[in-house]
């Protein structure tokens, strides 16, 4: 396992790799190229600037998230052919610069949905929240307004500001959308791109739907373990993986997360993971919170045990702190709430390997 840390870049991220490269007992960043629309293909020299300056800070760059599925790709356009070549131009160019993971998502028109970007807990500090109540009774448009109001003056990843004139038409394209016919232009793409990634020596990990059920009537893929299953077999090829995001698939108390972790580790096609701890109120209400298990509905020691069990290698990183020790930044991504779930998570880790040394002696 090796702990990592989110970082939007130096034109857009407060959070400074001096700092990251202070936080106890991690290795590397998870990057991208923020000011690349979705479709257009990544530059060598960008990406180079990119891995140069990380590796300046004594860091490494340990994967991409995301490269963006252009819209047309999902809805499955004519116009779909061309940003799909221009995808696996751009792994061939991440390839040239070492790079072995991207991380990206399948989700139409919205990437994750919150309703409130600050709900106050009661330790007086602020998190991401979801009520679908709030969803039901919202415009979809007014929303995204809303988001980008309340984000401190940080762009969002998925709710970019000039996506926001697209939003109604997007809505249009996607009226006569079905969940087969999604999972038909993902198993298109995926037939392109994962030859690709086999010659570039890229791991693909798909992000689970965040959340894992229908939003705004728009349909969603990766939400179940039965759905990551049908997701893996489209393409059958170990490059062809997984993003298991304890958060986004934990909201569902359905989703049982050490055992999906066990399933698919025991195949090899979990290459990254998001681990977060949340607090479920009801069905489809939940709260982001400490990692710490005690403060949410998951067992993180539980999760973190399910990881070493399947002797998972690649890169997990801490997900959507909380805003603590009055702390202002992009939502979900300050430094110190992140930095505690980093540090909490490698001493799960190390407990879980010293009981495991410890066993196997006795």
């Amino acid at each position: 396992m090796k702990m990592t840390f989110r970082w939007y870049g130096s034109k857009h991220d407060k959070v400074t790799l001096k700092q990251i490269r202070q936080i106890p007992g991690l290795i590397g960043v998870i990057s991208t190229l923020y000011d690349i629309p979705a479709g257009e293909v990544w530059p060598v020299e960008r990406i180079r600037a990119l891995k140069d300056e990380i590796e300046s800070a004594g860091l490494t760059l340990e994967g991409i998230e995301s490269v963006n599925v252009h819209e047309d790709i999902k809805l499955g356009t004519p116009e779909a052919e061309k940003y799909i070549e221009n995808y696996k131009q751009t792994l061939r160019n991440l390839a040239e610069c070492g790079v072995k993971l991207v991380c990206y998502n399948f989700m139409p028109v919205f990437d994750w949905t919150r309703t409130d970007l600050a709900k106050i807990l009661e330790d007086g500090s602020n998190t991401l929240s979801y009520d679908e109540d709030v969803i039901r009774k919202i415009d979809p448009a007014k929303m995204f307004e809303e988001v980008n109001n309340n984000s401190n003056g940080y762009v969002l990843p998925g709710w970019e500001p000039e996506r926001l004139g697209e939003i109604k038409r997007l809505l249009e394209l996607y009226s006569d959308m079905t969940e087969e016919k999604l999972w038909k232009n993902l198993e298109n793409f995926l037939k392109e791109v994962i030859p690709v990634a086999e010659e570039c020596d890229i791991k693909m990990a798909i992000h689970p739907d965040d959340p894992p059920w229908s939003v705004f009537g728009l349909p969603r893929l990766i939400t179940s373990k039965e759905n990551l299953e049908r997701f893996i077999n489209l393409v059958d090829s170990p490059y062809n993986g997984l993003t298991i995001c304890t958060g986004s698939l934990g909201v569902d108390p359905n989703n049982n997360i050490p055992e999906i972790i066990r399933y698919f580790g025991s195949k090899g096609r979990i290459h990254f993971a998001h681990v977060r701890n949340v607090k479920i109120h009801e069905p489809r209400k939940f709260d982001e919170v400490a990692h710490k298990s005690e403060y949410g509905s998951l067992d993180m020691f539980e999760i973190m045990k399910a990881f070493y069990d399947v002797k998972f290698e690649g890169p997990i990183r801490p997900d959507h702190g909380r805003m603590i020790w009055d702390e202002e930044g992009r939502p979900g991504y300050g430094l110190y709430d992140r930095a505690l779930g980093a540090v909490y998570l490698n001493g799960l880790w190390e407990a879980i390997s010293k009981m495991d040394k410890l066993n196997n002696k006795n």
